[in-house]
């Protein structure tokens, strides 16, 4: 029988395959781009036919397929990088072989702390070299940066290098078991079309090293730009192509570094670090929580401290707010580190369950350290803290509050409600107030449950 050709459009910048022509890409957005491709189906004897019909003939393997119990695993075990909070992360160290992608803004720290990473990596032995690819600054900026923060090291090796078949042969050359690409946007191959940090050139750089790590077992390490939104800059497909994608986050006003896991194949994907960006370099830090509290002497009105879970780590917090009468007729509601639409909830639901006034005041609310709480277990402490200030009474001492508050006033449970506590517990604090049917309170901590926002602040003695 005659076969049929079916024909298909693919883009020359991004290689994305439509059925139908279209003027825009709709994978890259590029105009002009989409060519007229033809393939060949397969051709079957008869309708049922068993043979598959991608038009591609069997192939026998060249080794056969192995059973996975006779598969070795301790060659890919997690190697410890030497920075701890960076190892919580990934999940005990580097993988050979696996490919890591670091995102982050311009200036939060990426550079320097893969540095760092480079360091300690050649500090481990004689037989562990780390090469750091730079493509963004010269071989003496990164030497100025190392001197600073003291990763000046014999076994590291620099290069400031952007083509991507030079690099290959510096990895041949050195044969590093460490390798640092910075940044993935930066390299050029050659013999593929499109500008430097475009759609095609990144997935091309981005196959060519994972190709690398897999064939040679060098774990690499990409640096990644991303854009105004936050995301990862480039073609989605990048993300698929790494086995762990890292975001890097600070606030350009503090000196606090949080790594997050996007995506990790090898471990957890919701394990936080936590950094601290110095003049001498970046260090981590093992117990962030005491950043976000505010240590007086005494007790202040207007303040509660709470709990939250940042992926499976749990931070202490303390919201503070500040009430002020005011004559106009639209009081004001400035917030600084909360969600203004869920402080907004909140304060509707304590002046309408909670009786208390604040129709004629502006309400001023913010957390400590930069801190960012997103998550609904702070409700009840937000609460309480516009109740104290209003009261002008202080939360007793040594008290966390917890819980969500929902529109009809009941407080609701919170997921790890005993990590929460025993985290509470360790810092010293010995009273908590908790939801109902929320567990067991840790050894040395009085937990008292409620049911609902009047409760609580009965409580408190703030209603």
């Amino acid at each position: 029988m005659a076969t049929k050709f079916r024909t298909s459009f693919r883009c020359s910048s991004c290689s994305c395959t439509v059925p139908k022509w279209v003027g825009r890409c709709p994978e890259c957005s590029s105009w002009g781009t989409m060519d007229e491709v033809s393939a060949a189906p397969a051709v079957t004897s008869r309708p049922g036919a068993s043979l598959a019909r991608s038009g591609a003939a069997a192939v026998l393997p060249s080794t056969p397929a192995t059973p996975i119990t006779k598969i070795d695993g301790t060659s890919t075990q997690a190697k410890p990088t030497g920075i701890d909070e960076l190892d919580r992360v990934l999940g005990g160290g580097v993988v050979p072989g696996s490919v890591v992608l670091l995102a982050g803004e311009p200036g939060v720290g990426k550079s320097t702390l893969l540095l760092e990473v480079v360091h300690q990596w050649a500090r481990r032995g004689p037989d562990d070299r780390s090469l750091y690819v730079t493509g963004e600054e010269s071989a003496g900026q990164v030497r100025l940066r190392a001197d600073r923060t003291g990763a000046v090291h014999d076994r590291v090796y620099l290069t400031a290098e952007s083509d991507l078949a030079t690099v290959l042969g510096h990895v041949e050359q050195v044969r590093p078991t460490l390798l640092i690409v910075d940044s993935v946007q930066t390299m050029l191959a050659a013999d593929v079309d499109g500008v430097t940090g475009g759609v095609t050139q990144v997935k091309a750089v981005t196959s060519a090293l994972t190709s690398l790590a897999k064939a040679s077992g060098v774990p690499v390490l990409l640096i990644g730009h991303v854009t105004k939104d936050g995301a990862v800059a480039g073609p989605r497909s990048l993300e698929h192509l790494v086995d762990v994608v890292l975001h890097f986050e600070g606030d350009k006003h503090s000196t606090l570094r949080m790594i997050r896991g996007v995506k990790n194949r090898f471990g957890a994907a919701d394990e936080v670090g936590c950094f601290e960006l110095r003049e001498d370099g970046i260090a981590g830090i093992s117990d962030p929580s005491g950043l976000f509290l505010h240590h007086r002497g005494e007790a202040v009105p207007g303040t509660a401290v709470t709990v939250t879970m940042d992926g499976k780590r749990p931070l202490l917090g303390e919201v503070q707010a500040l009430v002020a009468a005011t004559s106009m007729p639209a009081p004001r509601r400035a917030v600084s580190g909360l969600d203004s639409a869920r402080v907004a909830m909140v304060l509707a639901v304590l002046e309408r369950r909670g009786r208390i006034s604040l129709a004629k005041s502006d309400v001023y609310a913010a957390t400590v350290g930069g801190m960012r709480m997103t998550e609904p277990s702070s409700d009840l402490a937000l609460a309480v803290a516009v109740a104290s200030a209003v009261k002008d009474r202080p939360v007793p001492e040594a008290t966390i509050v917890l819980g969500e508050v929902g529109l009809a006033g009941e407080v609701r449970r919170v997921p790890g409600v005993g990590r929460r506590l025993s985290e509470a517990a360790r810092l010293g604090f010995t009273r908590a107030i908790v939801p109902a049917d929320s567990g067991v309170a840790p050894k040395g901590m009085r937990a008292t449950e409620v049911e609902n926002l009047g409760g609580a602040l009965r409580v408190l003695g703030l209603q």
